[in-house]
């Protein structure tokens, strides 16, 4: 690019950032009038390469070297230029958050991607699942993963660049510890580092101070006592199993305990210091992406939440611009696959929906002459809607409507900005929010008479509202239905909503929330792929399967749960990892390859406990005929990696039977933090 040409497009972004100040500015004070807390967020204008760029390295500018970064930016660049995707931004969880605008978004764009980087910058904030990377840090929990990754990246280049090590080496040993980066225990609060020790460390110390007593020199102690007599040695010592329960987190196991497998010597040896330090950083940055991971729906419904109640509700977007905005949002929406936009958007407004439904459900059945068995009969629902109805003075705010706010519940204005309006210092036009407070904002767009949710109230099931009735506590009493609906809290949704973003993860938020009411008002159903047929078909549309299906999905970040279960497997130092099998068999090809990685970290044989489905082929035929599903028969399975094959044996059911979950584990988190 020439020197010309790159002014140009400094110039450019200058100009658009300067488009864009007032709309940051402003976007931040919404959101904190709204109830959001969100890190500072420092927005940058990107073009169309950088973007891709971005997306690649994760969100940040700098990452070590290694050949997944052009894999995935060639994948980024190929979605944009043939699959029709667009990436408005990308923000990162840092403290302050960076947030990167393409800069060929319209303002409309650029307007819905800011409320949205401020709600993720929220949820980053105030998440108790971010905090675990954070939690015991000396620095006051501030975030600063860009100084980490920065560091990450300068140090594997150093090591890279020495002339004593092989880069090519280098970027093997990442390849090996990006294999278990998703096998880390990401229900715990992140440790940096760790010691190196253990059962077997004990026997090497315990053999070498038996050798000092016998005050032999080095160099006999070398041709005497070599390493192949220390390691029978070894074996002929009582059999020690660790770890006492099984580890979730192999990262660090193979970082305390394993060793690297030397060729020439046919033997496993101690790892070399870049070897564990790059273990180390790989799984500071596993820890460091598992909230996100685990978080996606809950994050992505969040930001859409917000981003539309500020762009619509809030007429973030004007006159001129809300059409486009409209086409950015149904396409963000409408997107293949499991979309995890639509479905935390949906998730979130059902939350709301359903706390201020069971409020005015609770208070009227408090209503003299009302109870759950003839609440459907004597209330009208259309009357209780107008009734709930926010008042116009709150529906429409303009320069010449200030007055009608002095009629209103003092609590739902903000007495300094409506003075200040009243001063023409502030545009209540265009923002008209400016001069209410958090609960005259949650009167002015409650849920339930919004015209998406109007039938909300009315499709309570009896069996619901009979489990309200009987569990009421008799705490006040109303002589009207109107004396009820004037003391719902209106902030009630919000707040709810608010406990859930701080304690929750997608698992534990699908757990709950997606109950049957939800699933058969979205059209939710589970599909599988027929043996019989060779064709995919609808499975069911029951709450408990389509939760299962999903839950599945999300544990684990969607992958499978290994964890270790002795590091000294028939005492002969063998790695025994165990797949916490729950009804979804591993992938055994995938499984083989992951083994020879796992292999280059422990310096030794590594074997792999799973449980698989086996189907007999003339069951197969016979299920065809009938037009049925074959039944699948459950088998345990060893798999072994010694550094040369991969061997697959059965193994008897008691072996496996530990592995095997009774029910469905999920694997999710405190109890004490549920909301």
């Amino acid at each position: 690019m020439s020197k010309t040409n790159s002014n140009a497009d400094r110039f450019r972004k200058q100009a658009i950032a300067g488009e864009l100040e007032e709309p940051v500015t402003e976007a931040r004070n919404l959101a904190r009038k709204l109830g959001l807390d969100p890190y500072p967020v420092k927005y940058w204008i990107i073009d169309y390469d950088e973007m891709n760029e971005l997306i690649a390295y994760g969100g940040f500018q700098s990452r070590y070297p290694h050949w997944r970064w052009g894999m995935q930016y060639d994948r980024q660049q190929k979605q944009g230029q043939y699959g029709g995707g667009k990436a408005f931004e990308i923000v990162n969880n840092d403290n302050p958050a960076h947030a990167f605008l393409q800069e060929s978004n319209t303002i409309a764009d650029q307007k819905a991607v800011i409320t949205h980087v401020e709600a993720h910058s929220d949820f980053f904030a105030n998440n108790e699942w971010f905090g675990l990377f954070t939690s015991g840090r000396s620095d006051d929990d501030q975030v600063n993963a860009a100084a980490m990754l920065e560091r990450h990246a300068r140090a594997i280049d150093d090591y890279m660049s020495d002339s004593e090590i092989d880069r090519a080496e280098v970027e093997k040993w990442i390849d090996h510890c990006l294999s278990l980066e998703d096998n880390i225990d990401q229900h715990r609060v992140f440790e940096r580092r760790l010691d190196v020790d253990g059962p077997i460390d004990d026997l090497d110390d315990d053999i070498a101070e038996k050798l000092d007593e016998l005050g032999l020199s080095d160099e006999v102690k070398g041709e005497v006592f070599d390493e192949e007599w220390l390691e029978k040695l070894e074996e002929a010592d009582e059999s020690v199993t660790f770890p006492e329960e099984p580890q979730k987190d192999v990262l660090a196991f193979v970082r305390e305990h394993g060793k690297q497998y030397d060729d020439e010597a046919g033997r496993a040896v101690e790892m070399e210091e870049w070897q564990r330090d790059v273990l180390d950083m790989m799984r500071a940055e596993a820890y460091y992406f598992a909230a996100q991971k685990m978080t996606k729906v809950m994050n992505e419904g969040w930001a859409a939440y917000w981003e539309s109640t500020m762009m619509t509700d809030e007429v973030f977007a004007g006159d001129d611009e809300f059409v486009n905005y409209a086409d950015h949002m149904a396409k963000v929406l409408a997107s293949g696959g499991l979309n995890p936009y639509s479905l935390g958007m949906e998730l979130w407004e059902y939350v709301e929906n359903r706390t201020n439904r069971r409020q005015v459900l609770e208070n009227l059945l408090r209503v003299e002459g009302i109870s759950w068995r003839n609440l459907m009969d004597v209330v009208d629902f259309d009357d209780v809607l107008d009734e709930l109805e926010a008042p116009e003075a709150l529906e429409t705010i303009t320069a010449d409507t200030l007055d009608a706010l002095e009629e209103v519940p003092a609590e739902w204005v903000d007495r300094d900005a409506l003075e200040a309006a009243r001063e023409g210092e502030i545009d209540v036009d265009a923002y008209p929010w400016k001069v209410l407070t958090y609960e005259g904002l949650a009167r002015r767009h409650y849920s339930l008479v919004k015209r998406q949710h109007r039938g909300f109230l009315s499709r309570v099931s009896q069996n619901d509202l009979e489990q309200i009735g009987r569990y009421l506590f008799d705490d006040a009493r109303y002589e009207s239905v109107a004396a009820a609906l004037a003391d719902v809290e209106f902030t009630a949704g919000w707040d709810r909503m608010f406990d859930i973003r701080e304690s929750h993860n997608d698992v534990t938020f699908l757990d709950e929330f997606l109950t049957q009411e939800f699933i058969t008002e979205n059209n939710y159903f589970t599909y599988e792929h027929s043996k019989a047929t060779g064709q995919f078909h609808v499975a069911s549309d029951a709450a408990e399967d389509v939760k299962k299906k999903l839950l599945l999905q999300f544990t684990n970040f969607g992958k499978p749960t290994i964890a270790v279960y002795d590091g000294n497997y028939n005492n002969a130092n063998e790695l025994l990892l165990g797949h916490q099998y729950n009804g979804v068999m591993l992938d055994l090809g995938q499984a083989r390859e992951t083994l020879k990685r796992i292999f280059e970290l422990w310096g030794r044989p590594v074997n792999l406990l799973t449980i698989v489905k086996e189907v007999n082929e003339h069951d197969i035929e016979v299920a065809k005929r009938r037009n049925r599903e074959p039944e699948a028969e459950e088998q345990g399975k060893l798999l072994r990696y010694d550094g040369g094959e991969v061997t697959v044996e059965d193994v008897p059911w008691d072996e496996v039977d530990h592995l095997a979950a009774d029910d469905v584990d999920y694997d999710t988190k405190p109890d004490e933090w549920l909301a």
